[in-house]
């Protein structure tokens, strides 16, 4: 071990960037605390805009030779990544758990398999990339996906890697460089996707990480005329703060960003299914942007949805994410605990009545809570909390559903409870929402569009979408006699 190695659970990590194919140390170093017990893992290098823009140069001189390799050639570099994510699963599973305090049972049965999954995904696609020729009076017009250069691409701390590696994955695959940026809440598991994609072969400075607070070296990257895209995953205020800082390059930008998403729960609907989808919104200690925290239950059924409610999330069981029996674990940082708390203590200021939950636990853990009694223009109803905190609304009607659903200045996604097909296919129709799932939440296909509407994001991303914002996209027509031989 070195002095910038630190060991979490018997895994050792470089505390280093990654650029141009090297650990490079900063000055400074930032704390790592985990959010488990509370315990420092360590210092990590503590990123200026030196170590920023040392990054995007090395992206910028990689970028030539790593767009003109074969298609097939950058595939088998992915599937390599992956291969070696799922070599070190229990690895990156324990390590970010540490680090982030997610669930250990969930990092190893799906989380870190998605993140192998992710590169396998758009390897394959890429394979397949591309559309049918088309004619226009005789022309032939060809539409291909040309790799854009040097990616800027910064990424939350609730699913550290998963979320990484839905961004890094494309991105490399349309022949794009990269600069990683993860949250300085949870940046270990990066670190260590650095090392496996160097041992599959990936060129020097085709990924490089760089860690750091945003707010010493956020501009420094975004603002990079060099930067020719920017895909970011967190809060709207970042958001603006990076739109603005890309504006001066015209630099294109992805963002995915908050959510306010109701659940509506139809008295038709199978309750024990819509309950088991409302306790579901605790997932990851609340700390999930697609959440349902809106949950809006037919006047009729509230009375009944809220007893078998309240039994079902009363027997979770909170505590060491570690432990296999545990069905929550604690909040990232102190610092989110005071947010989500100051949440709760204002909305029973303001008459919420507490139902569950409604305080701090020890440590970094907040206990499931559920408010009713709140009003539609509330700070409660209107604001994402990110935390394990849901209200619980009434309605009347169909039409005051909807109203209430989409009465919000977010629309990332939206569950409905339903037995009636007819009435699922008019409501999806009317929600403001970049994902709506019926009689189920959280099934994902990476084929599938992904982004939210209003402020809760710009943009889409998944499938050939995720090809269409990475590249820059040409159509080539050619006369048909275009050819005479000569020259």
């Amino acid at each position: 071990m070195t002095e910038h190695t630190l060991t979490v659970a018997g895994v050792a990590v470089d505390t280093r960037h990654w650029i141009g194919g090297e650990r490079v140390a900063s000055a400074t170093t930032f704390p790592d605390v985990s959010p488990v017990d509370g315990a420092t893992l360590g210092g990590i290098a503590r990123g200026t805009a030196a170590e920023a823009h040392a990054a995007v140069a090395a992206a910028k001189a990689a970028f030539p030779g790593w767009a003109a390799t074969p298609r097939a050639r950058r595939a088998r570099i992915l599937h390599a990544i992956a291969d070696g994510v799922e070599k070190r699963l229990e690895d990156l599973a324990i390590v970010e758990t540490c680090d982030n305090g997610a669930l250990l049972r969930s990092h190893r049965r799906g989380v870190m398999p998605r993140v192998a999954h992710n590169f396998r995904f758009f390897a394959d696609w890429l394979l397949t990339l591309g559309h049918d020729d088309f004619d226009t009076r005789g022309h032939i017009n060809h539409v291909s996906w040309d790799p854009a250069g040097p990616c800027v691409l910064i990424t939350p701390w609730n699913a550290p890697l998963m979320l990484a590696t839905w961004k890094v994955a494309p991105a490399l695959a349309a022949g794009d460089t990269v600069v990683l940026k993860p949250a300085e809440w949870s940046p270990l598991t990066a670190s260590l996707l650095a090392d496996i994609a160097a041992e599959a072969g990936l060129p020097a400075g085709v990924l490089n990480v760089v860690q750091g607070y945003g707010s010493e070296i956020g501009d420094a990257l975004t603002s990079h005329p060099d930067v020719r895209r920017i895909s970011f995953t967190g809060s709207v205020p970042t958001a603006r703060r990076i739109a603005a800082s890309a504006a001066a390059n015209l630099t294109p930008l992805s963002l995915e960003l908050g959510g306010k998403s109701p659940l509506l729960v139809f008295a038709d609907a199978d309750l024990d299914l819509a309950v088991d989808l409302a306790v579901e919104q605790y997932d990851n200690a609340g700390q999930v942007c697609l959440a349902a925290t809106r949950i809006l239950v037919e006047e009729t059924a509230a009375e009944e949805f809220t007893r078998r409610f309240t039994e079902k999330a009363s027997a979770l069981r909170q505590g060491d994410p570690r432990d296999e029996s545990t069905d929550i674990g604690p909040n990232i940082h102190e610092r989110q605990l005071e947010k989500i708390d100051g949440f709760v203590r204002r909305a029973v200021a303001a008459g919420a009545r507490v139902v569950l939950g409604g305080h701090r636990g020890d440590g970094h853990y907040y206990a499931p809570t559920l408010l009713t009694d709140v009003a539609q223009d509330s700070e409660i109803v209107q604001e994402e909390v990110f935390g394990p905190v849901l209200t619980l609304q009434t309605f009347s009607t169909e039409d005051e559903a909807v109203r209430l659903a989409n009465d919000t200045r977010f629309g990332l996604a939206a569950t409905l409870a339903t037995g009636d097909a007819e009435r699922a296919a008019r409501v999806t129709e009317r929600l403001v929402a970049g994902t709506v799932w019926v009689n189920c939440f959280f099934v994902r296909d990476l084929r599938a569009p992904f982004g939210g509407s209003r402020h809760s994001g710009v943009g889409r991303e998944g499938g050939t979408w995720s090809f269409d914002f990475y590249c820059d996209l040409k159509n080539t027509v050619t006369a048909p006699k275009g050819f005479n031989g000569h020259g």
